[in-house]
């Protein structure tokens, strides 16, 4: 059966955390690019800067990092866990708090990149990025492959870190979640939890719908709507599955 997972943040920084793991996404997919969709990757890259230049990232997460290292700490004393996969982790986590200990201001070197600015401020102007907006942008892009893919592979190292810790910090916090089944009744679904961050809601891609969710870490409902808004598809009896990070 062909499900999908639809992910809710309850908190504003887990809202923050699964943005910029999706801008993350994009711009490791589209990092290899040609003149023909090169914008995608800078769209991302730009819209990760704004990110990280109105909220303090850096301090945010070595926050989270030291919590989660300190949970994980706090398990190697619970009988029968994997006392080797926690200490593994927990390196990792050291490793990822040291290289953020170094870094002075997350993203600086791409925010004081001439050339990835000019191509920012030009991306804010519908259609701003034609060949007489950026001439610098578009003889770059007629600048053989491999140098080009260089320079982006530099630019994306200055991100490195957040890329990696991020990366592991979501892996653990989706793994704290076990999927449980419920049915949907009375076209209205309502929860109440401790303290959570993030819920997961694995659907069949057969039903076509799609999950409207409200609420906060302590207390959220969910409403299943058709993707179609003309589609008079009855959701009372749907089968889904909810895991609470």
């Amino acid at each position: 059966m062909n499900n999908i997972i639809f992910e809710h943040p309850l908190n504003e920084k887990m809202r923050t955390w699964l943005r910029v793991e999706f801008l993350l996404n994009q711009l490791n997919t589209h990092c290899h690019f040609n003149d023909k969709n090169a914008l995608i990757f800078f769209h991302a890259l730009s819209e990760l800067l704004e990110i990280i230049e109105r909220n303090d990232i850096k301090a945010d997460f070595i926050k989270e990092l030291e919590t989660q290292k300190q949970k994980l700490i706090s398990w190697l004393t619970f009988d029968g866990v994997d006392y080797d996969l926690l200490s593994d982790l927990i390196r990792k986590f050291d490793v990822f708090l040291a290289q953020f200990n170094v870094i002075t201001r997350l993203g600086q070197p791409l925010k004081d990149d001439r050339f990835i600015t000019a191509i920012r401020q030009r991306l804010m102007i519908p259609g701003g990025c034609c060949s007489f907006d950026l001439p610098s942008f578009y003889l770059w892009l007629k600048i053989p492959q491999e140098k080009r893919d260089m320079q982006v592979k530099n630019w994306l190292q200055h991100l490195s870190p957040l890329d990696e810790s991020l990366t592991c910090y979501m892996q653990l916090i989706r793994q704290l979640g076990e999927f449980k089944p419920f049915i949907y009744t009375n076209s209205f679904f309502q929860e109440t939890n401790g303290d959570v961050n993030l819920i997961r809601i694995r659907i069949s891609l057969e039903k076509n719908v799609y999950p409207q969710v409200s609420g906060h870490m302590s207390r959220y409902s969910i409403r299943f709507l058709p993707l179609d808004a003309c589609d008079s598809v009855n959701t009372d009896g749907i089968y889904f599955e909810l895991a609470c990070c």
